[in-house]
């Protein structure tokens, strides 16, 4: 069955293209801050069940000295090459 364009059903495509445009607009206004707060929430849940996991200070008496150790800074090799001094030449 062959159907051909009307412009009545032009205008009705058109209209039921901009509702849904409108309503996706709208609805995405509304629900939008709920989804960014739930994402946010799952994030912080996530990253602060790995900090709280992997850093565990040990439990200290009162008045018992500890000592950290730095880390050993790597030395440089200084002797890499020479230091040439360009001059301008005119």
């Amino acid at each position: 069955m062959l159907q051909e364009a009307s412009f009545p059903g032009l205008i009705k495509m058109i209209t039921i293209i901009l509702l849904i445009y409108f309503g996706v607009k709208v609805l995405s206004r509304l629900f939008a801050p709920l989804l960014v707060k739930y994402v946010a929430k799952k994030a912080e849940q996530k990253f602060g069940g790995q900090f709280n996991n992997t850093y565990q200070t040990p439990k200290r008496q009162e008045g018992e000295v500890t000592i950290d150790k730095m880390p050993k800074r790597k030395t440089t090799n200084k002797n890499v090459g020479d230091y040439v001094d360009f001059e301008e030449i005119e």
